[in-house]
């Protein structure tokens, strides 16, 4: 478990180049050896369970990073980087970058309208990259009241959906569509009774979408069967009902995958380091590693929005 960190370096291999002890840096959720051949690349993610390599999670005091001259991301060395910007800089490895991305995929401009559906750490973040980058209006789809007041608190407006049909909701704000959509959710949506329904989010982007927009797709939708990493992997279809007729209709684009940190990661580093960007404000506490057990039992029950884990220098 745990699969984003920043930290100190205390020692490094001796063919690891770029950086070096006393660095301080941040680790992206995946590492990959820095070539890509005809076969593509094969990542190694940390705190993903034997399915994706054995290189253990970041919650621990000490972290191994295999290929750390080409994923280890630095932090810039100013007065207010170490531990004031902590939860700002860390959010780069996996979520701030992916939430960002997500944008990206949708072929998001500024000026763009923006359907984000979850507001949970990842589509809170990918509301207020929306606001960040010049969106003319955010939506943010969800549940849970004390998400929904955070994404209203940043600008987005609250979207309900055990209230009404969300769809319904946004084109009451935007009849012909929302020109952008983003699910942050993936095969664990559910439905206003709250049942599992593994496609509701994607049929609901198609119909809030607005022609010629597109779909960013960031929601985890890799279902490989039960495996000792994943024992419960066969309660997730592989296989979803897609609306390909409205889909090819409207003329709707699509992109999907999981994210690569590094491509975004300067950039975000450089919006934090100015101060144009704050995306720690989705931390809602800060423990010592003592309490994980309640408090991943407090975020199940949607007590939290994102905890961080902070060891003793």
């Amino acid at each position: 478990m745990g699969h984003e960190c920043i930290g100190v370096v205390d020692e490094i291999g001796s063919a690891v180049g770029f950086v070096d002890v006393g660095d301080q840096v941040i680790v992206p959720d995946a590492t990959y050896d820095g070539y890509v051949g005809f076969e593509g690349r094969e990542d190694v993610g940390f705190g993903y369970g034997v399915d994706y390599g054995l290189v253990g999670g970041c919650q621990a005091e000490y972290v191994r990073v295999p290929f750390a001259g080409n994923n280890l991301i630095p932090i810039p060395n100013t007065n207010d980087t170490r531990n004031t910007l902590d939860n700002d800089y860390l959010l780069v490895g996996d979520i701030f970058a992916t939430a960002w991305a997500g944008l990206d995929f949708s072929g998001f401009e500024p000026g763009d309208s923006v359907a984000v559906f979850g507001s949970g750490p990842v589509g809170l973040l990918a509301a207020y990259s929306a606001i960040l980058r010049g969106a003319s209006a955010v939506y943010a789809v969800d549940h849970v009241p004390e998400r929904l007041r955070m994404a209203e608190s940043i600008g987005a407006v609250p979207i309900n959906f055990r209230d009404s049909d969300p769809v319904d909701q946004i084109l009451d704000y935007e009849p012909k569509g929302v020109t952008r959509s983003v699910d942050c959710i993936g095969y664990e949506a559910v439905n206003a009774v709250l049942e599992h329904e593994q496609n509701i989010v994607i049929k609901n982007m198609v119909s809030v979408t607005a022609q010629g927009g597109g779909i960013g797709e960031i929601g985890w939708f890799i279902a490989s069967g039960n495996s000792s990493g994943t024992p419960r992997g066969s309660t997730m279809s592989p296989k979803i009902e897609f609306p390909i007729s409205e889909f090819f209709d409207k003329g709707l684009s699509m992109r999907s995958g999981a994210v690569d940190v590094l491509p975004w990661a300067s950039t975000l580093v450089e919006l934090i380091a100015s101060g144009k960007a704050r995306p720690g404000f989705i931390v809602s506490s800060e423990i010592g590693i003592e309490e994980v057990p309640e408090y991943y039992e407090r975020f199940d029950r949607h007590m939290e929005t994102k905890v961080m884990i902070r060891f003793e220098d």
